[in-house]
């Protein structure tokens, strides 16, 4: 197609030529991609100020790269999304809606320190306010939000174990009881005997150069299943049938698959391959991931899957994976084919070339510009801090927006302005919308810098929004008045060692809602109309959106 246009214009300008015109006719131009996505960086402005810095010294060992966690969160239920950084010592930050936070670490969350890495967010005793869960290395911490006041660590009283090197978490209902599970993934069999600590690099400039080993140098651990009693958890790891799990893992995320009430997870791992807990009732879980087509990419090659996320990006009605991964390896996006059947469409729909060349870490989809279709965020950066004197690439590495044009991606991350930021050590990745203006913002971790909070400042087009009260596992259709429909669903987890906001957002571009449907976690639907947008609204079981 691309030639035969090629050689009509060819033919048309010598036409014209040789009628005595001055000038051929100008080559047509391609169009500018239709993005009025922008977002800016005010994190130092809002207030957030926070360093992150690789402990020890350097080259840096595969622990010192594995990088911290980010989240969104509204801990005191103001209505206002607040900002939890994850580190050595943790900091929170309280937000006024408005785009200012002020730190409220000593009189919330307290003197806390660990090996920390990534959190989780939900509230797993049903009082009504979000607690905490922080995952780390040789560690693992609960915390019990108390009425929105401040954070206490009942670890001891709960039942949780410290993990040997715990990385992504989440909450879930996953035996459906209505109480939140927990479940952690675990990375490898590492500690300051493991050798090798640093691996040997033989490079033609620079000789033989020390720098972190792969992944595939260690031993590969299990994540565990921690099942709620309400106020206590019970490892059912075995029980529950994640004892098949293939270990190394570093995502997490959840999602209904299959549209039966019944909430499945899906764990990113490191250079083995990924696993599909499907869930088959009762808690009971079956590991598809073979199967599925999601332990390999198209081409049946294991990647080096780190952080991971459910969405529906061809507003088809099923939700769909993607799967951020090393550098010169495809970034998955699994179409959801029904049937608990997967196929990558990675570099048929734009990102496998877009994103091949980064190690790609935090990832999330979310409806940028508010036109109905979710787009995609991933930070990225190396695992190697010399990684210059070994290969042609970088330690700090740009973050990607790709911008969805009606399930084809497009890298817009110069006019989104986001890949003009300086490049980064991009690890943890959350979204959630701080200023309640209806477009979803983003806050990043630079490993080896200061956090980078995303505010949007696209073109406004149409949307609403649902605080479902933490109810994970709901799941959301909404109806527009010209027959099409969108799906989401409220969670927090996803994304690497990081959680976001969990209420749930559609963006209506130029058209009308029409009805809203929830499937609530218990398997009872309720549908709504004549509802306003514009807004956020609650959502409860036999309540009209208010």
């Amino acid at each position: 197609m691309h030639l035969r246009r090629h050689r009509l214009l060819t033919a048309l300008s010598f036409l014209t030529l040789a009628s005595g015109c001055q000038k051929p006719l100008a080559p047509a131009q391609p169009a500018a991609p239709p993005s009025g996505v922008r977002f800016a960086e005010v994190a130092e402005a809002s207030g957030v100020k926070y360093t992150w810095t690789a402990p020890g010294k350097r080259p840096l060992t595969i622990l010192q790269t594995i990088g911290n966690g980010c989240a969104f969160l509204d801990f005191n239920n103001d209505g206002n999304l607040d900002i939890l950084l994850v580190g050595p010592k943790p900091a929170l930050f309280q937000g006024d809606g408005k785009g200012h936070f002020t730190e409220v670490t000593a009189s919330v969350l307290g003197s806390l320190s660990g090996y920390f890495l990534g959190c989780a967010v939900g509230d797993y005793d049903g009082d009504g306010f979000p607690d905490l869960y922080l995952s780390g290395y040789r560690e693992g911490r609960l915390l019990h939000n108390e009425s929105g006041k401040r954070f206490a660590d009942v670890t001891a009283l709960s039942g949780l174990k410290p993990q040997p090197w715990g990385t992504s978490c989440g909450f879930a209902d996953l035996n459906g009881d209505g109480k939140l599970d927990l479940y952690i993934a675990n990375y490898a069999q590492f500690s300051t005997t493991t050798q090798p600590q640093l691996c040997k690099f033989r490079t033609e400039k620079h000789g033989e150069v020390l720098s972190s080993c792969g992944p595939t140098r260690y031993i590969g651990l299990r994540g565990t299943l921690w099942q709620s009693n309400g106020k206590t958890f019970t490892d059912v790891s075995q029980a529950s049938g994640f004892s098949t799990q293939n270990g190394r893992g570093l995502g997490v995320a959840f999602a209904d698959i299959t549209g039966k009430g019944l909430t499945s997870v899906a764990l990113a791992n490191d250079e083995a391959p990924g696993d599909l807990f499907c869930a088959r009732g009762g808690g009971k879980f079956e590991n598809t991931g073979q199967a599925s087509g999601v332990a390999t990419d198209s081409e049946g090659k294991v990647h080096g899957g780190m952080g991971i996320d459910w969405g529906d990006y061809d507003n088809d009605g099923k939700l769909d994976l993607f799967v951020a991964t090393f550098r010169n390896e495809v970034k998955n996006l699994y179409h959801n084919d029904g049937d608990e059947a997967f196929s990558d469409k990675s570099n048929a729909v734009g990102i496998g070339q877009a994103a091949l060349p980064y190690v790609a870490f935090g990832c999330k989809f979310l409806d940028a510009d508010n036109d109905g279709w979710l787009d995609l965020i991933i930070t990225n950066g190396h695992v190697q801090d010399n990684i210059e004197l070994i290969e042609d690439t970088t330690y700090r590495q740009k973050t990607l927006f790709l911008h969805n044009q009606k399930g084809n991606f497009t890298d817009a991350g110069a006019t989104s302005g986001i890949g003009n930021l300086a490049p980064i050590v991009g690890r943890g990745l959350a979204v959630g919308d701080f200023d309640n203006d209806g477009r979803v913002d983003a806050l990043i971790v630079d490993s080896e810098g200061k956090p980078l909070l995303l505010h949007n400042e696209s073109t406004p087009q149409g949307w609403v929004g649902f605080d479902c009260g933490g109810r994970y596992g709901a799941v959301l259709t909404l109806k527009l008045a010209d027959g099409q429909t969108r799906v989401r669903q409220c969670q927090s987890a996803g994304s690497y060692l990081s959680a976001s906001d969990s209420r749930v957002h559609f963006g209506l571009g130029t058209g009308q809602a029409q009805s809203l449907t929830v499937r609530w976690p218990s398997g009872k639907s309720e549908t709504w109309k004549g509802f306003p947008t514009g807004r956020y609204l609650t959502l409860a079981p036999g309540q009209s959106p208010r």
